[in-house]
C-alpha cells in the first residue's frame, strides 16, 4: 500500500480515506482524531472527536461541554480499530495530553506527531519515538538558526530581573495552555515559593493542571481592581501574552514585560511586541531535536505538515530520506 492511499491532506486537514477520519481537521468533519487541545489543533463543531482524557478535557474547559457531537477516549498505547484502521496514541511532549497517532493498515505505519518536543517537561508526558514507514513531522522552528537554550537558564533571567527591579512587577506573557503551566512550574523549580499571580484566563486551566497531579505551588488572581498596585512590587504575574497590551497590564507597579516563547530568539519579534525581558522557553523542537528525531526514528519518508517546512525537507533529501512539504494551512504557533 502506498502512504497517500492510507493518509493523505485535504483543505479539512491530514484525511484517511480507508478509515474515513481526520487528524486535527481545520473545520467541523464527522469523524476527528485529535492530537491535543491547541484551538489550531482541536476545533469544535465535530461529530466524533477521538482523543486522550485530558485532551478532550481540555477541549470541554475550551469549548463548553458540547463541543462535539460525542467522544472516545484513547489511553496511552491502546489499540483501536477505526473502520478497519488501527491507531494508536502515544505521548507527545508538548502539553498534557498531547499525543503522536500511529495509523495503521497492512504493514503500513503512519505517524502523525502533531506539535512535539524532546526536552524535559514535568507538566506532561515525554516524548516516545515509534517506528514508522511515514513520519509525519511539524516544523515550526524548522531552520538551522533555532538552537533554543536550557529553559532553567532562560528562567534566570527572570530572577536575575527580579533582584535588579525589586519595586517592579514582572509580568510573564505565556499562552494559556501548556505554557503558562509549563512556566509556573519552571518558576517553582527554581526554588520560587512566593505567590505567583495569574490573568483569570489561565485559571481554569491551571485549576485542571494541579487537578491531575502538574503542582504549581502557591497561585492567585491577579485581580488589580481590589488591590493597590504597589501591592504587585516585585511579584511574579503570569497572563496570556494578548493581555500585556491592553490596560489591565498598565494597572501594574511599574510593569516589566517578560515573554516566554520560542519566538524571542528573534529579536525583532521580541522588541515588535514591546517585550523588555524576552525568555527563550519553547514547547516545540528546535532545529538539532527535529534532526535528531527523524535519525532516530529513521522512516523511509518524511512528510512535514507546518512551520519551515522547505529547509527541513531539504536537509533530509541530503540524507538521503525521500521528504515532501504537505503546505497544511491553519495551523499556527499558539504553544510556541
Amino acid at each position: 500500500m502506498k502512504p497517500e492511499a492510507l493518509l493523505h491532506p485535504t483543505p479539512a486537514g491530514l484525511f484517511c480515506p480507508i478509515g474515513n477520519f481526520h487528524v486535527d481537521p481545520v473545520r467541523p468533519v464527522e469523524r476527528a482524531l485529535i492530537t491535543h487541545g491547541h484551538s489550531d489543533h482541536a476545533r469544535s463543531g465535530h461529530g466524533h472527536v477521538l482523543a486522550t482524557r485530558q485532551t478532550l478535557d481540555i477541549m470541554a474547559i475550551r469549548y463548553g461541554e458540547d463541543f462535539a457531537g460525542s467522544e472516545q477516549v484513547a489511553a496511552w498505547g491502546e489499540e483501536i480499530v477505526v473502520n478497519g484502521v488501527k491507531v494508536m496514541f502515544r505521548p507527545a511532549g508538548h502539553v498534557l495530553g498531547s499525543a503522536q497517532i500511529l495509523i495503521e493498515k497492512d504493514g503500513m505505519r503512519i505517524v502523525v506527531s502533531g506539535d512535539y518536543k524532546r526536552g524535559i517537561d514535568p507538566t506532561c508526558d515525554p516524548f516516545e519515538p515509534i517506528a514508522c514507514d511515514v513520519f509525519i513531522t511539524e516544523a515550526t522552528f524548522g531552520l538551522p538558526v533555532f538552537h533554543h537554550p536550557d529553559p532553567k537558564v532562560e528562567m534566570e533571567k527572570l530572577f536575575t530581573s527580579l533582584k535588579q527591579f525589586p519595586e517592579r512587577s514582572h509580568l510573564v506573557g505565556a499562552y494559556a495552555l501548556g505554557k503558562a503551566q509549563r512556566v509556573i512550574r519552571l518558576i517553582r523549580d527554581n526554588g520560587y515559593s512566593d505567590p505567583i499571580y495569574i490573568h483569570g484566563a489561565l485559571a481554569r486551566l491551571c485549576d485542571y493542571y494541579q487537578g491531575q497531579g502538574i503542582e504549581l505551588g502557591d497561585i492567585r488572581p491577579a485581580t488589580i481592581e481590589k488591590s493597590k498596585p504597589t501591592e504587585f512590587a516585585g511579584a511574579i504575574v503570569v497572563g496570556p501574552p494578548s493581555a500585556f497590551q491592553d490596560r489591565w497590564a498598565r494597572r501594574f507597579n511599574e510593569p516589566l514585560i517578560a515573554f516566554a516563547s520560542g519566538w524571542m530568539m528573534v529579536r525583532q519579534r521580541a522588541k515588535q511586541g514591546g517585550v523588555e525581558l524576552p525568555l527563550v522557553v519553547s514547547d516545540h523542537c528546535d532545529w538539532p531535536e527535529l534532526l535528531s528525531t527523524i535519525t532516530e526514528i529513521a522512516p523511509q519518508q518524511v512528510w512535514v505538515t507546518h512551520g519551515r517546512e522547505e529547509a527541513l525537507v531539504r536537509w533530509c533529501e541530503l540524507q538521503g530520506i525521500p521528504a515532501r512539504p504537505l503546505h497544511l494551512v491553519g495551523y499556527e504557533d499558539e504553544g510556541d
